[in-house]
């Protein structure tokens, strides 16, 4: 939006030719969604009090959660507020793959607020049905994948590229929807898993909204993608600045939820987050990567998957309690010392994530 008023300012000052930067829009779009973070956060949060939104604690876990009743939730509305409003502040709005990652984050966080809201304001137990949430995440998902595939323009937009290989990029074909449709799905899944420690989700979703965001930047610069022997993909540079809105977003949100928590995201926030980490990672071509750099998600969803297979067949459980985090916390573990070893695992991957670049 102020790009267009920027590029209309310039016929009578040059000066305002400097927004046309991506990299200073990207930051503009940190700083903005931060700034509306911390402008709008502390007033959220006595509302939700007000509102006596408030957290149930599950009996059968940790004790140490106990205290945790009561405190407000549904906090993710926040992030998704200042997403929206940065990204529509300083992106090009013409471009398409915006609107594809607004629309997508934004389904999901009202998947997300609905079973919130059952849970919490008409205190329904079981929220949404599991049948129905995958249901429409399901539908969202594929209506997303179908369209990028029937509006691609070129094979590099629909093609897998394989980390630490130049020359390998696999056509998929119609296998394109089916694997975008399990990227969003099984990442916004996996980011809701992980979201049951204060900060354990968010600062790892920073991390690879960062990491992604230097993906889409060299994937839309035709000048480094041919340097780094990557596909080139004009529309993806403007994904650097919804990444960027994601960081400042989440970093916002990490000071009211880092430890101890004054608020928690709920599922408003967590299958937001995990389906627009999941859509970036598709618009950049960069699944494998992305899991790879998302390793804690994937370790906490196959804890879960794990630990359900076992009991059916078994009878056992293979950890104390699933998903890993709470596994840890019952072995003794402090809940500080769970979240920061998590987020230590994070940058770790993210740095190897990040490597591949160079590595081919």
């Amino acid at each position: 939006m102020l790009l267009y008023l920027a590029d209309y300012l310039s016929q009578f000052h040059s000066g305002f030719n400097v927004f046309q930067y991506l990299t200073l829009r990207a930051i503009l779009g940190v700083l903005t969604a931060l700034l509306i973070s911390f402008l709008v956060g502390p007033e959220m949060i006595r509302r939700l009090g007000r509102y006596q939104i408030g957290q149930p604690v599950r009996d059968d876990g940790p004790q140490t959660h106990l205290v945790k009743a009561g405190t407000p939730t549904m906090g993710g509305a926040l992030i998704l507020v200042a997403v929206a409003v940065a990204t529509l502040l300083w992106a090009d709005l013409g471009n398409r793959y915006v609107w594809v990652m607004l629309v997508t984050t934004t389904l999901y966080g009202a998947i997300g607020w609905v079973d919130d809201y059952k849970k919490l304001v008409l205190k329904n137990s079981d929220g949404l049905s599991a049948r129905s949430k995958i249901a429409w995440q399901s539908g969202v998902a594929l209506t997303v994948a179908m369209f990028l595939y029937l509006t691609s323009t070129t094979p590099a937009e629909t093609s897998l590229i394989v980390p630490f290989f130049k020359d390998i990029a696999i056509n998929l074909g119609w296998f394109y929807v089916v694997l975008t449709f399990f990227v969003i799905v099984g990442s916004s899944n996996a980011v809701n898993l992980t979201d049951g420690l204060d900060g354990l989700a968010i600062l790892p979703t920073v991390l690879i909204a960062g990491a992604l965001a230097v993906f889409a930047y060299v994937t839309g610069n035709v000048k480094f993608s041919v340097y780094l022997g990557i596909p080139y993909i004009r529309d993806a540079s403007e994904v650097v600045v919804f990444c960027g809105a994601l960081v400042g977003a989440g970093l916002g949100f990490l000071w009211f939820n880092a430890y101890p928590a004054m608020v928690f995201m709920g599922d408003v926030g967590a299958l937001a987050l995990g389906a627009a980490l999941g859509i970036v990672a598709v618009l950049v071509r960069q699944e494998l990567v992305f899991m790879l750099m998302g390793g804690v998600f994937v370790m906490e969803t196959v804890s879960v998957i794990l630990q359900v297979a076992s009991y059916k067949l078994t009878g056992r459980r293979i950890f104390h309690m699933a998903p890993l985090h709470h596994h840890f916390e019952l072995k003794g573990w402090p809940e500080p010392r769970v979240i920061v070893r998590f987020w230590i695992i994070t940058v770790i991957l993210v740095l190897v994530g990040l490597a591949t670049l160079k590595i081919r």
